[in-house]
């Protein structure tokens, strides 16, 4: 089984999504324009499926609504049997009624767990003040209680963030964990990547982390396979294979390349890889990991 362990879903009269319908604001992925428009699931299989994906984990994805797009991504995921497919929901984990909220998403069987964004870019986030969660004790009391359900936690930041995230994580070891986007290193240069290298080992050290090779072109439009492989292999040698897993990060990765491009690259960078390991980060990391 082949496993896109991240992309995204909307039908934009069934959900409002805020950011997405936001006229001609420019994000840290780039002009959201031309990805404002529906992307069903028909839209995405017919992208994954003609390179062997069989089966895919779909991310909340900012709806004014978490609960609301989860309850239409499970009407989704029962309208279309063929396709095996998982859910990470939206939760406010430093909500007062956390537990009610968890309570309703968990009636879902297609829900395997929760992101609430850390951080997204270091501009953003100096304007959203999500990076506060990590002092949260909320927050932590949410994610124990995600682990105390079965449930995993999708982990969004960037690399400046890191070090406060392998000091929270290292107090719920039995929460799963999926680092998101290799951890978001946005700043492309030699110094850049060599602090991203060396926080990112920090949770690498956390065994109840994993790493999803996703999103790498929302900080560089212009990506080429050689200017990413280096980024790949270093998650793959922080996490080993049986630690990460492929993610297309569809549509908002479509602002920069084709899934059949996209797609390509891994191929060719993962080939160094025995077939055994490339299978892992194909699909078995993300089917054991999300339980498909």
């Amino acid at each position: 089984m082949k496993v896109d362990a991240h992309h995204h879903l909307w039908d934009l009269n069934a959900v409002h999504y805020p950011w997405l319908m936001e006229r001609g604001a420019i994000r840290f992925f780039g002009d959201p324009a031309p990805i404002q428009r529906d992307y069903t699931v028909a839209e995405f299989r017919a992208d994954a499926a003609a390179h062997g994906i069989t089966a895919s984990v779909h991310i909340q994805v900012g709806a004014a609504d978490g609960e609301a797009e989860a309850r239409w991504v499970q009407s989704q995921v029962d309208a279309n049997p063929r396709w095996p497919a998982a859910q990470v929901a939206f939760c406010d984990l430093t909500a007062a009624d956390r537990t009610q909220r968890l309570d309703r998403l968990t009636t879902l069987s297609s829900v395997r767990g929760v992101r609430q964004i850390v951080g997204r870019a270091p501009v953003e986030d100096a304007a959203s003040g999500t990076a506060a969660l990590l002092q949260e004790p909320e927050f932590l009391a949410g994610l124990r209680e995600l682990a105390a359900r079965g449930l995993s936690f999708d982990l969004q930041l960037i690399p400046e963030l890191m070090d406060g995230a392998a000091a929270v994580f290292a107090q719920v070891p039995d929460l799963p964990v999926a680092l998101c986007h290799a951890g978001s290193p946005h700043d492309r240069s030699d110094r850049g990547l060599e602090f991203w290298r060396g926080e990112l080992a920090k949770l690498a050290r956390l065994p109840n982390m994993r790493c999803k090779l996703s999103g790498l072109g929302m900080f560089d439009h212009a990506w080429t396979t050689e200017a990413i492989r280096p980024i790949v292999l270093d998650c793959l040698e922080a996490f080993g294979p049986d630690r990460c897993m492929f993610g297309s990060n569809f549509p908002v990765d479509s602002l920069s390349s084709t899934y059949a491009r996209l797609y390509g690259a891994y191929e060719e960078m993962l080939a160094v890889l025995s077939d055994a390991d490339r299978a892992q980060v194909l699909g078995h990391t993300a089917r054991t990991f999300y339980r498909l």
